[in-house]
């Protein structure tokens, strides 16, 4: 199956030369495997997708369905897929039936799709590294000794692995676009509200967005287009149209203006990554593109400002996980009081439990106004620097990580190393702005991702650029030795 994209996939299912049984047991097969090695999937439903696959199959038999019908994916275990698990990689939900789906998985069930399963993630989302899960860390299937990224490592995984061609994510903080870095695919994080939160379990409100990570832009904008528009049941989603992705995918940027943000390009980027995506923006150039550099002075502060933020909303929605109506409970309480203590503390790991206590600290009444709403205000000013700087050029090209894919286990005893692994990808959180990253080369047989910046839902804009560089490249169709066809 990896020699084959999301959208060779469909074709051949359209023309009836490949059916979905057939490739939903292909895939099945290797989530087996990849459980066994890789560690990327939380929850894998044979029974479910067969039968999905076969109800595909007659559709298509009939010529009806879509371009999605038929199609194998997995959804991360953070969206509520009814009926089957839905853990936020953590034991407080490690019993917990979603009664209902996720807008998101519900919408890219009615295209077609077929689902494999859950994969793996960072406990509630909250990781660089996919390392906090109950579970235990997922790995990257280019050096399996080390992190696929995070939180979202498990879909990007199986991506990279070939085990499904496509799978859902989230990005909180970077958490859909590092961990496609570090596995050498594409992930795209949409404008906030492009896509449902409703049926996502929320870690920060203000700042989670789901997306799609693929092989190819291509692929990501065919999943863009079934994912996204208007719900109701989320106060947060917008009313703006949704448009065709695949439409653009094709157009020239020729008088493309990218802006290069020099505060990106510091000591702490690796040499091969800024080589990396210097060629790239190279090869951009050779496009009829012009790159200019700009300044985004504020840079440094978003990571203060991101984990400020984050960690007072993660101790807000996780106030409701008490041991008193779903979630972990513990064992024969005393009284209410050692009801929730002892559920909490059960139930969540250590990186959940320093963030929420980070969050309770910032705000509390004799610290809100000197670190909550203080990074509140510096939020806005980040915010009118990047809008201010894509009033001057279409699209701001920055690395994706400053490093590629580092040792399992090297920094989850230093929490603060292990935040500056998002320096590049948080600002776009807090902005509200949509960014790909997209595979732009390998050091020492590792991946290395290039981030693609635009405005406010010019996704479609995002996708032609990244679209028109992998037409221009060979990057994004590289596969782990170990999980190639056959091996």
């Amino acid at each position: 199956m990896l020699e084959h994209s999301l959208t060779e996939l469909a074709q051949l299912l359209r023309t009836r030369e490949l059916s979905s049984a057939e490739l939903v047991q292909s895939c099945l097969e290797r989530a087996e495997r990849g459980h066994a090695a890789l560690n990327c999937f939380i929850s894998i439903c044979p029974d479910q997708a067969l039968a999905q696959a076969r109800a595909a199959d007659r559709l298509l038999a009939a010529g009806q369905g879509g371009p999605l019908t038929g199609v194998p994916i997995a959804h991360k275990d953070i969206f509520c897929t009814s009926g089957i698990k839905t853990s936020c990689g953590s034991k407080m939900l490690d019993n917990f039936i979603a009664p209902y789906q996720a807008t998101a998985v519900a919408r890219l069930a009615a295209a077609g799709t077929v689902m494999i399963g859950k994969t793996n993630m960072d406990e509630f989302a909250m990781g660089s590294s996919s390392e906090t899960s109950y579970y235990g860390p997922v790995r990257n299937p280019w050096d399996p000794e080390r992190v696929p990224g995070g939180s979202s490592g498990g879909s990007a995984c199986a991506v990279s692995a070939g085990i499904v061609p496509c799978a859902t994510a989230t990005d909180t903080g970077g958490s859909i676009r590092q961990p496609a870095a570090l596995c050498g695919v594409t992930g795209l994080k949409p404008t906030y509200g492009r896509v449902s939160r409703y049926g996502m379990i929320a870690y920060a409100s203000s700042l989670d967005q789901g997306g799609p990570i693929a092989r190819s832009a291509a692929d990501a904008a065919l999943l863009l287009t079934a994912m996204s528009g208007f719900d109701p049941s989320d106060a947060t989603s917008t009313e703006a149209p949704v448009e065709d992705y695949q439409e653009t995918l094709t157009d020239g940027i020729k008088g493309l203006k990218i802006g290069l943000p020099k505060e990106y390009f510091t000591p702490d980027l690796e040499q091969p990554v800024a080589a990396a995506v210097s060629a790239a923006l190279q090869t951009l150039e050779q496009a009829g593109a012009t790159v200019v550099e700009i300044e985004l002075p504020h840079t440094h502060l978003s990571i203060p400002v991101y984990y400020v933020i984050a960690s007072a909303e993660c101790s807000s929605n996780l106030s409701r996980y008490d041991g008193v109506r779903f979630g972990h409970r513990c064992a024969d309480p005393v009284d209410i009081n050692d009801l929730f203590c002892r559920s909490r503390g059960e139930g969540f790991g250590a990186e959940v439990k320093r963030r929420i206590m980070i969050g309770t600290y910032v705000l509390s009444a004799g610290y809100y106004d000197a670190y909550y709403l203080k990074a509140q205000r510096l939020r806005r000013l980040l915010r009118d620097e990047l809008r201010a700087a894509l009033e001057q050029v279409d699209v701001i090209v920055t690395p994706t990580s400053p490093t590629t894919a580092f040792p399992l286990g090297a920094r989850t005893q230093d929490p603060v190393a292990m935040y500056l692994s998002d320096i590049y990808t948080v600002s776009v959180n807090l902005a509200g702005l949509p960014a790909v990253s997209v595979p732009a080369g390998f050091s020492n047989g590792l991946p290395i991702g290039m981030q693609i910046i635009g405005n406010y839902f010019q996704e479609a804009k995002l996708l032609n650029v990244a679209h028109q560089y992998q037409q221009l490249s060979d990057w994004h169709t590289q596969t782990p030795a170990g999980w190639r066809q056959g091996a």
